[in-house]
C-alpha cells in the first residue's frame, strides 16, 4: 500500500509525474481523461523541460537521443514559441520553456527562465531524474517523477516550506520489492551545517500528508509515513555532512536514509561549448 491514507493515495495518482518517455500533467486532462497532445515532436522532452525548471542541451540530448536532435529540437520549439535558449553560466545553453509553450503542456507554471542563483542546483537534480528514469527497474515497474515545480504549482506551497527536490513513486503492484512506496530525492551539492540537514532529514521521514495537505495531517503520529525512504544524492563536498546527518538520526530513521554519489555529468562543467 502507498504511503497515507486512501485520499493521500488518490491524490498521488491525481498529480503524479510521468513515466520516462511519456508526457503529461494529470491536473489538466481533457475530455474522456485524454492526455494534452503536443503536435512536435519530442514532446516528452519538452514537458520535460518544464517540469526542472529547465535543461541545458546537453542534457536534453540524453532525452532526444543525441545532440544533433536537441538543437534540431530545440530550434523549432523556439520557432512555434515554445522555448528559448541562452547562455545562462558556464556550459552549454539553457533551454526553457515559455508561456504558450508550458500552455500547451497543460501545466500551469510560471513562465519564467531558470533562476541563476540555482542553475547548479538544477542540473544535478535533472541529472539524478535522467539517471534514474535510465533504470531498467524504474521503467519496467512505471514509476514516475513528481518534481518540486509540479507540487509547488499544484498544491500552493509556500516558499518557506521545505520541499523535497522530487519524489518517486513506486505503483502497487509494481515487480519490485518496494511496490507501493514514495521516495523522497534530495540532490546536495553545497554543504550545510549537520543540524539544519538532520532536520530536514527528519521532516521528510516523519511527514505522512501530502504537501498543501492542513498543517494537523502533515505529520500525524501512528500514520504511515508518506516517504518511506529518502534517498539524498551528493556532491564530494556534501557528502560527509550528509553522512554525519544520517548517522545523528539514529536507530529508528537512519536506516531509511540512502545515501548516493551525484551521477556523472550533474555538475556544471565549464570546459563544455
Amino acid at each position: 500500500m502507498a504511503p497515507g491514507n486512501g485520499d493521500e493515495r488518490q491524490q498521488q495518482r491525481d498529480s503524479r509525474g510521468v513515466p520516462a518517455g511519456r508526457a503529461g500533467d494529470d491536473s489538466h486532462m481533457t475530455a474522456g481523461n485524454a492526455r494534452p497532445r503536443l503536435a512536435v515532436r519530442d514532446a516528452a522532452a519538452l514537458v520535460f523541460a518544464a517540469d526542472m525548471y529547465g535543461v541545458q542541451l546537453d542534457q536534453l540530448a540524453t532525452l532526444t537521443g543525441d545532440e544533433k536532435t536537441a538543437k534540431a529540437a530545440a530550434a523549432r520549439w523556439k520557432e512555434l514559441g515554445y522555448a528559448e535558449t541562452a547562455r545562462l553560466g558556464p556550459g552549454q545553453p539553457w533551454l526553457w520553456v515559455t508561456r504558450p509553450g508550458l500552455a500547451a503542456c497543460g501545466v500551469r507554471y510560471r513562465a519564467v527562465p531558470p533562476a541563476l542563483s540555482r542553475l547548479a542546483h538544477i542540473r544535478a537534480v535533472t541529472a539524478v531524474r535522467l539517471a534514474l528514469e535510465a533504470v531498467t527497474r524504474y521503467r519496467e515497474a512505471g514509476a514516475f517523477w513528481r518534481g518540486e515545480r509540479r507540487i509547488r504549482a499544484r498544491h500552493g506551497v509556500g516558499l518557506r516550506q521545505h520541499l523535497p527536490d522530487g519524489e518517486v513513486h513506486w505503483p502497487d503492484g509494481a515487480p519490485v520489492a518496494w511496490a507501493g512506496e514514495c521516495w523522497a530525492v534530495e540532490a546536495e551539492l553545497t554543504r550545510k551545517t549537520v543540524a539544519r540537514t538532520t532536520a530536514i532529514m527528519r521532516e521528510i521521514l516523519s511527514r505522512t500528508g501530502d504537501y498543501g495537505c492542513p498543517a494537523v495531517e502533515a505529520a500525524v503520529p501512528g500514520r504511515p509515513p508518506r516517504h518511506a525512504r529518502a534517498l539524498y544524492v551528493c556532491s564530494p563536498a556534501a557528502l560527509p555532512t550528509v553522512l554525519r546527518a544520517r548517522a545523528a538520526l539514529g536507530p529508528r530513521l537512519s536506516p531509511r536514509v540512502e545515501v548516493r554519489d551525484l551521477p556523472p555529468g550533474a555538475l556544471t562543467r565549464p570546459d563544455l561549448t
